[in-house]
């Protein structure tokens, strides 16, 4: 199955004792939306809501880095979920947040997680069924062991920005890229970080909300040099920084770290250099 899954094969495993599904849904606020509402009111049967921004550090001003082992432990565990669980990702928009949760389960160390390709988008043109029940099941046994691998600080960035097999990849919009636009958060400065390459998330997903093919995938990330080199995610917050690390690990088999505070940590700080 490698890391996505088929709305096919979800709808014949819905009955599967160890499958718990996760709506990962997540807005940006300028969209107003709220996604718990959204859920509340139709989600796949069986399906708990996964937030994003409470499921986090809120010790920290910036939004929905990692929580500790031990948050994360409890709330995941109140989802039902053991060492055995299958679990399957997915969020409306197709894949959109649905990744970021996909690689925090990663980072602390479960192995069968998946993300439903297409997303409920997918799932909803093909007539499949919905529920607005509440899912309950009972309380499971996850354990956390970190992949540490899988992220990187600010200062593992900074350091290897002169480094020839590292290489950053940068998953906003080219114009957010190159600097010609404000960021929307405030206080941010515009750029990126030096020697960063930009691939806009939104190339690697088609109209259907389904990952592109192997072959525009590779013609989008070869051009690169790629291969045989460190890559390092980013994007605006951590959150589409995954869906390169999902593209990547899925149709190439590359393996990725992921900068959690992505250009909201570092466009703030003025110390950290920027190119435009």
């Amino acid at each position: 199955m490698s890391e996505l899954v088929s709305t096919n094969w979800v709808y014949k495993n819905l009955n599967n004792r160890k499958l718990v599904i996760l709506d990962c849904s997540w807005h940006m606020p300028q969209e107003k939306r709220d996604a718990k509402k959204e859920y509340d009111k139709m989600h796949i049967k069986n399906t708990y809501f996964f937030d994003i921004d409470k499921i986090s550090d809120i010790k920290t001003n910036l939004p929905h880095m990692l929580p500790s082992q031990r948050k994360f432990e409890e709330k995941v565990r109140s989802f039902g979920i053991n060492q055995n669980s299958l679990i399957v990702t997915y969020d409306v928009k197709g894949i959109f947040s649905s990744p970021r949760v996909w690689w925090m389960f990663k980072y602390f160390g479960h192995k069968n997680i998946f993300v439903l390709n297409g997303g409920l988008k997918k799932w909803l043109k093909e007539k499949k069924p919905v529920t607005n029940k509440k899912t309950y099941f009972k309380k499971g046994n996850f354990i956390s062991r970190l992949s540490k691998e899988l992220l990187v600080t600010k200062n593992e960035v900074l350091e290897s920005i002169n480094r020839k097999n590292s290489l950053t990849l940068d998953a906003r919009h080219k114009d957010r890229f190159n600097g010609k636009v404000k960021e929307l958060r405030k206080g941010l400065r515009s750029g990126h970080i030096p020697g960063s390459k930009n691939i806009f998330w939104g190339n690697l997903i088609n109209r259907k909300g389904t990952l592109v093919s192997k072959k525009k995938i590779n013609n989008l990330f070869n051009k690169f040099h790629i291969k045989d080199k460190k890559i390092i995610t980013s994007c605006g917050s951590g959150i589409t920084a995954c869906i390169l690390s999902v593209s990547l690990l899925h149709r190439l088999k590359i393996q990725t770290s992921v900068y959690d505070g992505s250009w909201t940590e570092w466009g703030q700080n003025k110390k950290l250099p920027i190119s435009k």
